[in-house]
């Protein structure tokens, strides 16, 4: 029997999750975003151009954080390594129809849930790091009698903060980075002479606005390839045991090519990426925090760097 099975999540107000489940094929579509303390509410649709008989229909609604340790520090953290587990943050299954017939056609079938984490937890913005991981999903199961296939579909939701006591307040970072200001240099006299100004407008940032400021090359000895701004995230993960603290890049944004032109004030600007990014977070057992590296590259490809913690809020 060829069934073709939709299930559909739709957030009331502003607010559309879909995804679409067929025997050979399967689309997603995510237009908005959930907020805490919102009710999940949509539809279970179900299409076929017979009749389905099954043995109950269920959603179950998940939420976790799963934390893993770079290979780096495996061997240091092997008792950290064997105790790390994911963090349950959501979880309860759902009966949205019983056992019986569902008719030739299109069915629809309404639910309701809310998102009300378990007991002693917090619920966390959706977050796609490296080490750090916060995962929520929903998936259907259809139950089908003996020797007919299950028809199961998981698909993720969105969360974000629907209100943050902490706001974001501009805090301006001027810098002027020369030979003389950096750091881990052991033979400075080698180095070429260069003065680089400029500001970041705020270095607490709401994440749902750009990066902005400036930086002027005031003066550089060696002919420059390049200069970029890079978004780090930092993530630590840990427990009695220990931590471990790791940096990698989200993006790289090249806002100058070439030698560029000595006392020209170059804009900076960066979007924060959706998945990838989250409003600063720390708890006990794990952080996720962000850095910005203002990079530029010499012609003979050695580096002059600086770095800027940054904090993120929602609002």
């Amino acid at each position: 029997m060829n069934i073709q099975a939709e299930l559909e999540i739709l957030f009331h107000g502003r607010r559309h999750l879909a995804c679409r489940v067929g025997p050979t094929c399967c689309s997603f579509r995510i237009l908005r975003a959930a907020t805490l303390k919102d009710v999940l509410a949509g539809l279970v649709v179900v299409q076929s151009k017979s009749d389905v008989q099954h043995q109950g229909i269920t959603l179950v609604v998940d939420g976790s954080v799963n934390l893993q340790l770079s290979s780096k520090n495996v061997g240091l953290f092997e008792a950290f390594y064997n105790s790390i587990k994911p963090i349950q943050l959501l979880n309860y299954v759902v009966n949205v129809a019983k056992p019986g017939k569902i008719p030739a056609g299109k069915t629809e079938i309404p639910f309701e849930l809310p998102l009300k984490p378990k007991a002693n937890k917090n619920l966390y913005e959706t977050y796609h790091g490296v080490f750090v991981n916060i995962q929520y999903t929903i998936k259907g199961e259809m139950k089908r009698p003996l020797l007919a296939k299950d028809l199961t579909k998981s698909i993720e939701f969105i969360v974000e903060y629907k209100d943050q006591k902490e706001k974001a307040q501009p805090k301006p970072v001027s810098f002027a980075i020369t030979p003389e200001s950096l750091q881990n240099i052991k033979d400075k006299g080698g180095l070429p002479r260069f003065s680089i100004k400029g500001k970041l407008d705020s270095a607490i940032c709401c994440i749902k606005n750009p990066l902005t400021g400036t930086v002027v090359i005031e003066y550089c000895d060696a002919p420059i390839k390049s200069v970029e701004i890079q978004l780090v995230r930092v993530e630590t993960c840990g427990c009695a045991e220990g931590y471990a603290r790791d940096a990698t890049e989200i993006q790289n944004i090249q806002i100058g090519e070439g030698d560029v032109c000595r006392g020209i004030t170059i804009p900076m600007y960066m979007v924060f990426p959706r998945l990838f990014t989250c409003p600063t977070l720390a708890t006990s057992n794990f952080k996720v925090e962000f850095e910005i590296n203002l990079v530029v590259v010499l012609q003979d490809d050695h580096l002059i760097t600086e770095n800027f913690p940054v904090k993120l809020t929602r609002f």
